[in-house]
C-alpha cells in the first residue's frame, strides 16, 4: 500500500475546495491560466467562438501535501495485534511522504483522549515514541479524533490536505467527514471472526478511499 493507492478515489468531485480548478474548466479565467484549446474547440462545436466556450488548463496545484494520520489506539486495536500492523503501515507511508517531500501529522486516540503525537511538519525518520500506548482506557473516541483532525487540517490551507483514518471500526460513533479534508482514506484493520464492517460503512459515508491491510 502506498500514498498513491488512495489518490484516484479520495478526492471529492465538484467540491468547493477544488473550486479554482473546477472554475477554470468551466470557462472562468483565473489569473495566469493558459487556454486549453482542444477542450475549447470541443465545447465550441460548430458555433462561433464565444467566451462561454473557453476552457483553461488547471493552475498549479498547491505546494505539496499534508498527510494527517489518525490512529486508533483503543483496546481492540492493541489486543488483536492490529496496532503493530498499523505501525508498519505508518512507517511505510511516512517514508514515502519523506521521499515526496510532503508534510505529515499524527493524532492518536483511545479512551476519552486524543493526543497530537506529531505536529504538522516535513516527514522525517520514524520515531516509535510517536505511537507509544495512550494510558486512557479502552474506548474509541472516534468522533473526537475526527474533529481534532479536521481542526488540524484547517490550519494548512496552502497544501492539499489528506486525512488517513487507521482503525478496526470498533466504535458506535459515525462522525461526518471533515470539510477540511480534501482527500479522505479509511484503512480497515478489522480482523474479527464476525466483522462489523463499520470502517467500510464509514468510508462509504465519507465518499472516501477504502483500504484493507
Amino acid at each position: 500500500m502506498s500514498l498513491r493507492d488512495a489518490a484516484p478515489a479520495g478526492a471529492r468531485q465538484g467540491d468547493r475546495r477544488q473550486g479554482s480548478q473546477r472554475d477554470a474548466w468551466q470557462g472562468r479565467s483565473p489569473q495566469g491560466a493558459a487556454f486549453d484549446w482542444p477542450r475549447t474547440l470541443v465545447a465550441r462545436g460548430a458555433d462561433r467562438l464565444r467566451a462561454g466556450h473557453l476552457r483553461y488548463r488547471p493552475q498549479e496545484a498547491r505546494s505539496g501535501a499534508l498527510h494527517c494520520f489518525l490512529l486508533d489506539c483503543s483496546a481492540s486495536m492493541r489486543n488483536d495485534g492490529n496496532l503493530a500492523r498499523a505501525k508498519g503501515l505508518l512507517l511505510a507511508l511516512m517514508q514515502e511522504a519523506y521521499q515526496r517531500r510532503d508534510h505529515v501529522a499524527l493524532l492518536c486516540f483511545a479512551g476519552e483522549v486524543v493526543e497530537l503525537r506529531l505536529p504538522p511538519r516535513r516527514a522525517s525518520a520514524w520515531n516509535d515514541d510517536w505511537i507509544a500506548p495512550i494510558a486512557a482506557g479502552g474506548g474509541t473516541p472516534l468522533a473526537l479524533g475526527v474533529q481534532r483532525a479536521g481542526q488540524l487540517l484547517a490550519k494548512s490551507e496552502t497544501r492539499q490536505r489528506w486525512m488517513w483514518l487507521l482503525t478496526d471500526g470498533r466504535s458506535s460513533e459515525s462522525p461526518l467527514r471533515p470539510e477540511t479534508a480534501d482527500v479522505a482514506c479509511v484503512v480497515d484493520f478489522e480482523a474479527a471472526r464476525m466483522p462489523l464492517h463499520r470502517a467500510k460503512q464509514l468510508a462509504a459515508q465519507w465518499d472516501a478511499r477504502y483500504l484493507t491491510v
